[in-house]
């Protein structure tokens, strides 16, 4: 069997420091901490759970959720992020998506991704050097159908379930989930961070307040959250696969600079 041997999250973007330059060195080096524990678990596979915006995915194609199946991806580039090709892993995506349709949720297979900020910017902290194997599994935010709070839940079980019992002996898997907190994109709101939401629903997550989010529907998250809160589904779903909701909230910045509430943590895995 198969080992998840770390449970991480992060806001996958980063903005300029000016003016801010206290709490964007905080976030930095709580990002930089995210990915130094993230390297110590040692993975083989790095399973990337966020979202795409547009770039690889459209309106008139949606996939709720979907697992790139590539050995090889060249970013796509946006937000200046170098283009140079990073490994996957064919073989762990493939079987997981035969998986998944085996349990009945609906994960599609894509090939041919090139993963824009939503992936590259938790990869260019947590793994510097592109050493590590990763597998970006895309749970959709930007469009209808988006998978509920509890679809996400349940995605995170089963991912579980896929590496205990379907992979190989010795295997170590690391998962890090990507995306939020809350932000209005695009929307008058804009600029607007709910700080109080996000701190509740990360003390949630490491076990400082009973979790309700499995009961949190779609329309309430888009309230509190914003146009980009539901990118929250992609940290649910990592809960889902982590045992007993325990763990460290690394770091958290409230940054109307930009548009955003930024976090980062580590769930245990034992």
């Amino acid at each position: 069997m198969g080992q998840i041997v770390g449970s991480f999250a992060m806001s996958h973007t980063l903005g300029a420091p000016d003016g801010i330059e206290p709490q964007a060195e905080r976030v930095f080096q709580g990002m930089r901490e995210v990915g130094r524990r993230l390297r110590d678990t040692q993975p083989d596979v790095v399973v990337i759970l966020t979202s795409d915006h547009l770039n690889n995915f459209s309106l008139e194609h949606p996939a709720p959720l979907a697992v790139a199946t590539d050995d090889s991806f060249t970013p796509y580039g946006d937000m200046g992020i170098p283009t140079d090709p990073i490994k996957g892993n064919s073989a762990f995506a493939r079987q997981l998506q035969q998986y998944a349709t085996q349990q009945q949720i609906p994960l599609a297979e894509v090939e041919h991704v090139r993963p824009d900020h939503g992936v590259m910017i938790p990869v260019a902290i947590s793994d510097p050097q592109r050493q590590l194997a990763i597998v970006p599994l895309y749970i959709n935010t930007v469009f209808d159908p988006a998978p509920s709070s509890a679809e996400c839940w349940q995605l995170g079980q089963m991912l579980r379930r896929f590496i205990e019992q379907e992979r190989p002996d010795t295997e170590r898997v690391a998962l890090l989930a990507c995306g939020g907190l809350s932000h209005w994109p695009g929307a008058p709101e804009e600029g607007q961070v709910n700080e109080a939401w996000d701190r509740h629903f990360m003390a949630q997550l490491v076990g400082d307040e009973a979790p309700e989010f499995e009961q949190w529907s779609n329309e309430e998250i888009l309230h509190k959250g914003g146009s980009g809160g539901l990118e929250i589904n992609a940290w649910i779903a990592l809960a889902g696969a982590t045992p007993a909701l325990r763990g460290e909230v690394l770091f958290y910045e409230a940054i109307p600079e930009w548009a955003t509430g930024m976090g980062g943590l580590s769930l245990s895995c034992v």
